[in-house]
């Protein structure tokens, strides 16, 4: 049935138009092409060209900045529903409809349902498993709903693979690295989990090594005011691995709980900025053993089955402890949530369905598949 899938798409280009996009992104040029290498074994023409991380508007959010208007008293799985508002009319109202003059499920209702599982960007191995284990199902599914509830248990049973997320460091501080390709929004995850964090009366320090993109320590330090969170940043164009190793120090000196370590947007694509980030991790470690605690790898869902890819080559080369998927609410294919919970043996922590603080939250599983459907 894939296959006739993608033999009624062959004609489309959404395809290729959304992996130009993405190629767009990252590879935009840097402003920072003149800075100076900090490591001789650094190529700085090459960690120019991937450095320019300057955020779209969206990721501007601020602490303060007001929902819109439906969120307005809304509780956390209110504003998860919202956000997945454009994902579940792509699965909710067409398997309604598939049911239309219907009473069991046949042939042509399953290949019309694994389109929109594959549209909703499930993947196309995860949705032919789900597929192959609903067609063991299907004579004791009577309608929509119970064919919803089939669904759900199905996807919920991706989510119960996963190991657990790293627990907090036995010794304080608990340092996070946060990782991820140019435009994903790290700056503003790192700015809300540093929010929360302080909500919680946890002392929270940031080390602002992503020393090269313009404007980049301006922006984590106004995200850290705002969220009562201590900062340690260098001047422009300093040794990002100086800088987390004086983040730890600081920490360390201050009595701070956890330090969350910015880095610069790198293209997984290149190898010798992997390397760079390696040394960042490499520097945290010999500061204070076993870290990085955590290894925070950031994506952004809109980019759909490129973000598996990125997070398949930022994991063999650090080894990720966890994912931040986020702008959720600015897509259709939320499924790749499930793409990635089933393709990566790596726990999915954060999801973030806006952009107010509150709507960057801990990932809950049978929450998620609820408000799927």
């Amino acid at each position: 049935m894939a296959l006739n899938w993608f033999k009624k798409k062959k004609a489309q280009t959404e395809s290729s138009d959304v992996q130009t996009e993405v190629e767009s992104t990252l590879d935009s040029p840097s402003t920072a092409a003149d800075a100076p290498d900090p490591d001789p074994d650094t190529d700085s023409s090459d960690r120019a060209a991937a450095l320019d991380d300057t955020p779209a508007p969206r990721e501007e959010a601020s602490l303060d900045s007001t929902p819109p208007a439906k969120e307005k008293g809304s509780g956390l799985f209110a504003r998860l529903k919202s956000g997945l508002s454009k994902t579940r009319q792509i699965l909710t109202t067409d398997i309604d409809d598939l049911f239309l003059g219907k009473k069991i499920v046949d042939d042509d209702m399953l290949e019309e349902l694994e389109e929109r599982l594959i549209t909703a960007d499930m993947g196309v191995q995860t949705t032919m498993e789900i597929m192959e284990k609903l067609s063991k199902k299907r004579s004791r599914i009577a309608g929509a709903r119970e064919l919803k509830k089939v669904l759900k248990e199905e996807i919920l049973s991706y989510f119960e693979a996963l190991p657990e997320a790293a627990p907090m460091a036995a010794t304080k501080p608990h340092v996070v690295m946060v990782v991820g390709v140019n435009g994903v929004g790290k700056t503003t995850t790192i700015g809300k989990l540093a929010a929360h964090e302080c909500r919680k009366g946890k002392k929270v320090l940031v080390a602002a090594a992503d020393t090269f993109r313009a404007a980049a320590v301006e922006q984590i330090a106004i995200w850290a005011e705002r969220a009562g969170a201590d900062i340690v940043r260098h001047k422009d164009n300093a040794d990002p691995a100086a800088v987390a190793f004086d983040g730890i120090d600081a920490a360390i000196s201050r009595g701070s709980d956890i330090v969350f370590v910015d880095t610069a947007g790198r293209l997984h694509t290149k190898v010798n900025l992997m390397e760079e980030i390696k040394k960042i991790q490499r520097t945290l470690a010999k500061r204070l053993p076993d870290a990085p605690h955590e290894v925070l790898l950031v994506l952004d869902a809109t980019t759909g089955q490129n973000a598996l890819s990125q997070a398949m080559l930022f994991n063999e080369s650090l080894g990720v402890t966890g994912i931040a998927l986020t702008k959720l609410d600015g897509t259709a294919k939320g499924g790749i949530v499930v793409s990635i919970c089933s393709g990566l043996n790596i726990p999915l922590k954060y999801i973030g369905v806006g952009e107010g603080v509150e709507d960057l939250q801990e990932f809950d599983p049978q929450q998620f598949v609820e408000a799927l459907f």
